[in-house]
């Protein structure tokens, strides 16, 4: 049996850990609460992967997961980790809906879960107390997942995961004053090449920012189109990154990426500058 076979019967076993999460698969005519399951079971899948090749030796380990939600990823990663390792984990969620917080808050107590705390706050804001290993983000809207990117590498997170959302920031932008002109004239083809670039483009800015980076898919594209991850890992700090294949990229397009807001001008004037800041 596969990690995803694993997780998704470890879950279906336990229909009120599901039901408190109000993630009613049972219901064979609710598709949206299928679909979330789906991409939960193909993140959880993903972080297991991780844990299993990266933290093996580890007895603690800290997740940041941002722009959460009903934090159904965190809820289940808890779940799961907690039944699969010998590890002790802890979880930390940020929002800025206050009302989904307090949900979050309502069901941690429903579940007897102490090892969570929920943070109504801006994700770049956020101040945790615990050293973060791994930095996690389902379907953050648009530049939220340029915002939690952002967060990690300040904190010099270990791993960051996230599977972004829409990408309007760069669709928006792809209009006029870039090489393809021809191509994004047409709304569709604009829509999907504004995904491929957004991807591009922060792959690039952390691989620039010391990270190595690949990018794989947590589910079927039938259950949903934004299913891609990416998944980085911070390299030793004995060695000098470049953000070269960044900038020729946002500038090639005129993007002025958003990810690049986060950071000041001194963190950004030069590759060695950005280096000693973001790897050092």
């Amino acid at each position: 049996m596969g990690k995803k076979e694993k997780i998704t019967a470890l879950l279906k076993a336990n229909i009120g850990f599901l039901n408190a999460l109000e993630l009613n698969i049972g219901q064979a005519s609710d598709c949206r609460e299928n679909k979330k399951f789906n991409e939960v079971v193909g993140f959880c899948e993903q972080v297991v992967t991780v844990i299993e090749t990266y933290y093996k030796e580890k007895k603690d380990l800290v997740f940041l997961d941002c722009s959460c939600g009903k934090s159904y990823l965190s809820f289940v990663l808890n779940y799961v980790l907690s039944k699969e390792f010998a590890i002790n984990t802890y979880f930390y969620g940020v929002d800025k809906n206050p009302v989904l917080i307090e949900k979050c808050k309502a069901v941690k107590d429903i579940l007897g879960f102490k090892n969570m705390c929920f943070i109504n706050n801006k994700i770049i804001d956020v101040k945790p107390e615990k050293v973060i290993d791994i930095v996690v983000a389902l379907h953050a809207c648009d530049i939220a997942t340029d915002e939690a990117i952002a967060k990690a590498i300040k904190i010099k997170a270990r791993h960051i995961l996230v599977v972004p959302c829409c990408e309007n920031n760069i669709r928006n932008r792809l209009k006029e004053g870039h090489p393809l002109m021809n191509i994004t004239d047409f709304g569709l083809l604009r829509y999907r090449f504004a995904n491929i670039l957004t991807e591009a483009l922060r792959a690039q800015f952390l691989t620039g920012a010391g990270y190595s980076v690949r990018l794989v898919e947590i589910v079927s594209p039938k259950y949903t189109p934004k299913n891609l991850m990416i998944i980085a890992k911070r390299r030793r700090k004995n060695r000098k990154y470049s953000m070269n294949k960044f900038r020729n990229l946002d500038k090639m397009f005129n993007t002025e990426f958003v990810l690049q807001s986060f950071f000041d001008d001194a963190q950004r004037s030069n590759q060695n500058e950005c280096y000693k800041v973001l790897c050092g």
